[in-house]
């Protein structure tokens, strides 16, 4: 049976230091009290979690003296997993509990949760997410030789996206790198996660640590705001390995060679860079987009990487070769535009 939310918040205020570290873990306990960033688990001072009944209030409330906000320890797990619908943070604090799953109540019948793999699916998604400075995924990306993390708006981090092996196996939380799959307007049509492991920052140890979910056809994650120059390539890392020296091009990921194929071409394109891998289903892709871009007037260049993908080329043979390589294969105007020079 599903218990009031005064009395659920109760028994978690009864174990609030265990509930800080578990949910708010990039903080610390100082006095009787917990301090961390904000309520998103951010790492920082600025919000305070009372973690005793004193005369200044109760155990479990908190108070961010930056922004104002205040709470509880259920607004403490809605907001560090990202959670929109009030059952979903009900069973995870009864589930931290060790308490039955809720019963289904007439609110939560009544909004149904998007058809799984949707568009909406997963603009719900990238709506729980927050901004990657400080997360698991820079150091992630920064493992894999990505520093320059300028025009990366459209990637964000998840605490504990849920992740199912098969239909049949149990959920489980990994944190993740989430993509927002915009189209030419901006908006959100798709998603594409990439579970880590934070303590290697590396994937996470699963059979397909990369997932995609809604309308990936024609749209892509997009880095910058396409003029009339633009690249395009398949992997997130890939074109963020080219932005490490062309960090100021407009870039597109779309995440597989077939949606490199199909990609749309803005009005405004002129000139596109395609940043192929060096395999059968990248030189198809690289063909057919020459093919397209020739006949919609627009100029198409190839640059080719010397080792299977540019992230290889970044973590194998060093920034310094990857740009070499690059302005090589890059038109000079836009070599003197775009690329970034050697410290």
């Amino acid at each position: 049976m599903t218990e009031r939310p005064h009395d659920l918040a109760r028994r978690l205020a009864d174990r609030a230091e265990t509930v800080c570290r578990s949910y708010l873990s990039n903080g610390r306990r100082q006095g009787n009290y917990w301090l961390v960033g904000d309520v998103r688990n951010t790492p920082g001072r600025s919000m305070y979690i009372r973690l005793k009944d004193s005369p200044k209030g109760a155990a479990g409330k908190w108070t961010d003296a930056a922004t104002g906000e205040h709470g509880d320890l259920l607004d403490v797990i809605r907001e560090s997993c990202g959670l929109t619908d009030f059952k979903d943070v009900v069973d995870e604090a009864q589930t931290f509990l060790s308490l039955p799953p809720s019963e289904p109540t007439s609110a939560a019948i009544r909004q149904a949760p998007p058809p799984h793999g949707s568009p909406e699916a997963a603009r719900r998604l990238v709506a729980m997410t927050r901004p990657i400075p400080g997360t698991p995924v820079q150091s992630y990306l920064r493992k894999r030789g990505i520093t320059d993390f300028r025009g990366t708006g459209n990637l964000r981090f998840h605490p504990r996206c849920y992740y199912r092996r098969d239909e049949h196996s149990p959920t489980e939380s990994w944190p993740a790198m989430v993509a927002a799959v915009t189209d030419l307007t901006g908006r959100i049509t798709g998603a594409h996660r990439t579970w880590l492991d934070p303590q290697r920052s590396d994937k996470a140890p699963l059979d397909t640590p990369r997932r995609a979910m809604g309308d990936l056809l024609g749209n892509a994650v997009r880095f910058g705001v396409c003029g009339e120059v633009m690249a395009a390539g398949e992997g997130i890392e890939t074109v963020l390995s080219i932005r490490q020296v062309l960090p100021d091009m407009p870039m597109l990921a779309a995440l597989s060679a077939a949606h490199l194929a199909a990609i749309v071409f803005p009005d405004t394109l002129r000139r596109l860079y395609i940043l192929h891998d060096d395999d059968l289903a990248g030189h198809r892709a690289r063909d057919t987009l020459v093919e397209r871009a020739n006949a919609a007037g627009v100029e198409a260049i190839v640059i080719s990487p010397q080792l299977g993908d540019f992230n290889e080329d970044l973590r194998t043979l060093g920034i310094d070769a990857l740009r070499a390589e690059t302005r090589m294969q890059v038109a000079p105007p836009d070599a003197a535009r775009f690329m970034a020079q050697a410290a």
